[in-house]
């Protein structure tokens, strides 16, 4: 049985020959792999929770790779990382596909090293994409123990804002906004300012309430604030 951190790729190509030797390829170098025929196959399919990219064929009957790639990322949110095989490429295709986050845009037939090198990129793009995942993960259920008014104190630090502008802005003492403060960076595991300052920009950004009550205020800049 396979380690829930062990590499998976998906290969999607019409051919059953192209999908068994680029299995072959992948298994003589200890990569698991899942083929399928049409996009259709994978998107329908019940993808195992594990690092991994995909291989896409560009032209394929009931759609292409790049229309898997769009789908993905307007459905997935970008989804796994795609390196794509194909015999039929040009440059619109490529210049499109690498704009979008491909790994890489790859012509056939091709070097196995070359392959194996995009795929290996691939996968490590994953694994970053999923440790970042886990981090925003965790510090998303940090922000759920604040209160109101703790949320709005991290907010106003994260902005450069000073105790006593903080106190103004919210109609309450420096003091308690010291107390509020405390509270965040206990309650947020946070070591220092420029933590909460990296955490706040890691958490905005997924919690849209927040950018739509605080849109009036402006950001310092952020190098003013750590300097």
């Amino acid at each position: 049985m396979c380690s829930a951190d062990a590499p998976l790729v998906h290969i999607v190509d019409d051919d059953a020959r192209v999908c068994d030797a680029l299995s072959e390829l992948l298994a003589s170098v200890g990569i698991e792999a899942r083929t399928y025929l049409s996009p259709q196959d994978l998107m329908s399919a019940s993808v195992p929770d594990r690092p991994g990219c995909l291989i896409l064929d560009v032209r394929m009957p009931g759609g292409s790779g790049l229309e898997l790639q769009r789908k993905m990322i307007s459905e997935r949110n970008a989804g796994k990382p795609i390196v794509f095989l194909t015999g039929h490429g040009d440059i619109p295709m490529s210049v499109e596909a690498m704009k979008a986050g491909a790994v890489d845009f790859l012509i056939k037939p091709v070097r196995d090293q070359t392959l194996l090198d995009a795929v290996a990129e691939g996968i490590a793009r994953d694994r970053r994409r999923r440790q970042a995942a886990q981090i925003s993960d965790a510090l998303l259920a940090r922000f759920a123990t604040l209160t109101p008014r703790e949320r709005e104190v991290m907010r106003y630090v994260a902005l450069g804002r000073l105790n006593k502008q903080i106190a103004h802005s919210m109609g309450i003492s420096e003091v308690t906004v010291k107390l509020h403060r405390g509270n965040v960076m206990t309650k947020m595991a946070l070591g220092s300012v420029g933590h909460l300052i990296r955490s706040w920009e890691v958490i905005a950004p997924l919690v849209p309430a927040l950018a739509e009550e605080h849109a009036p205020v402006a950001r310092e800049p952020l190098r003013d604030i750590l300097a």
